[in-house]
């Protein structure tokens, strides 16, 4: 199954985009044993449209056409709070499932249309204090290492 991160905006040059990368790397190093490929990471330009609403469907657009059929998790402060265990979980039943894609959808600064809310099989939080996007990258990316490490029974997490 394919993971992706579908995220508005792009990330500078600097200690964070290293971090994503090797997170990145480090998922899909785990993760190819496991019946998982990438993630793989699509950019997409922050919208110039004056209002929120306009700025977060012409992203929802561009990130449509960047996920293509994949199944969609939008990362959304509103969603709903899973432990790691239950992250991997839920990738193990739709891999499992016959899921061809999952895409991890982060927004920009205006957050995720309602549209684009609306076409996810999953809104996931990493709680309940708001974090840049380019953070919620991190997090994502880390989080799909950490999947990649319960499933494979490697000793990365040491969860309760």
């Amino acid at each position: 199954m394919r993971l992706n991160l579908a995220v508005v905006g792009r990330m500078k040059d600097g200690p964070e985009r290293e971090l994503v990368a090797r997170y990145v790397k480090r998922a899909a190093d785990a993760g190819r044993a496991l019946g998982f490929s990438g993630p793989d990471v699509a950019e997409i330009a922050e919208s110039r449209a004056p209002r929120p609403e306009d700025r977060r469907a012409a992203e929802g657009v561009s990130l449509a056409k960047a996920i293509g059929e994949s199944v969609i998790v939008c990362l959304d402060e509103r969603g709903a709070v899973l432990s790691s265990e239950a992250i991997a979980g839920w990738l193990a039943v739709k891999r499992d499932g016959g899921t061809k894609a999952v895409a991890f959808v982060i927004g920009g600064a205006d957050g995720l249309s309602e549209e684009m809310r609306g076409k996810a099989a999953a809104i996931w939080s990493f709680g309940a204090a708001t974090f840049p996007h380019q953070i919620v990258r991190i997090l994502a990316a880390e989080q799909l290492y950490r999947a990649m490490t319960i499933l494979a029974g490697h000793p990365y997490h040491r969860g309760a």
